[in-house]
């Protein structure tokens, strides 16, 4: 039986506080920007209704955090297992350095999405946004996956201004052309092929069961896929020889 808090004015650290020490999965209302909730957690469910504030399941280590809402800034921070699924949109640094589990965005990212984001090992890191992604998207990303769905409905571009800079590793795919995008001389962008996306197939297929969306109408859509460049500089700078 999931346990319930109410934390309409309750301080970060009291709501922690009562996160960890009651044990058990656990279902909070009344979130207001509360920091570092569920940080560090292992193989527990969290559901949360409000706005939960920065650094949401940072170092989360198994944890399921559903949020039906948006979420503030640094969501899943240097974060090592586990999903984090988001029913609203996201702020700026989701995923800084994550080394594995997934975090679903049905809303779009702010800022610096997947920033020094690395694979550990058999852990591969996955964050999917199914709207739009601001500057910097996969800046000096080394590992993981990064996919941008696009189903926002204004007209601005799938992600903003500087995509993959400094990227040395890993995978990004957004659902478009991106025939309007610029991306650094270091990477690579070429139109997916079917084995690229059955790479990401099992992903998307949970991410559309998490929200109620159709698998099948997400693929029927172009995809381009970025990668370093193998003669990358940033490569030479961050992976030892």
């Amino acid at each position: 039986m999931m346990r319930s808090i109410d934390a309409t004015g309750m301080d970060f650290s009291e709501l922690n506080a009562l996160l960890r020490n009651g044990g058990g999965d656990v279902e909070i209302s009344g979130c207001l920007g509360q920091r570092f909730i569920a940080a560090g957690m292992g193989k527990r469910t969290v559901r949360i209704h409000g706005v939960p504030g920065n650094a949401l399941g940072a170092y989360l280590n198994g944890a399921e955090i559903e949020v039906f809402g948006n979420a503030q800034d640094a969501v899943g921070d240097t974060m090592n297992a586990g999903t984090i699924l988001i029913h609203g949109s996201i702020g700026d640094t989701a995923g800084y350095a994550m080394r594995g589990g997934k975090i679903y965005v049905r809303g779009n990212a702010g800022y610096r999405a997947g920033i020094h984001m690395k694979a550990y090992q058999d852990h591969v890191p996955v964050i999917v946004i199914g709207g739009r992604a601001g500057s910097f998207l996969g800046e000096y990303q080394a590992g993981g996956l990064i996919i941008v769905l696009g189903l926002h409905t204004d007209a601005r571009p799938i992600v903003s201004n500087f995509p993959c800079t400094g990227m040395h590793g890993g995978k990004l795919f957004l659902r478009s052309k991106c025939e309007n995008i610029l991306f650094p001389e270091q990477v690579t962008a070429r139109a997916a092929a079917p084995e690229d996306l059955k790479e990401i197939a099992p992903y998307l297929r949970e991410y559309c069961a998490g929200f109620g969306l159709d698998e099948r109408t997400i693929l029927d859509a172009p995809f381009t896929v970025v990668t370093p460049d193998s003669a990358n500089p940033y490569q030479q700078m961050y992976v030892a020889n």
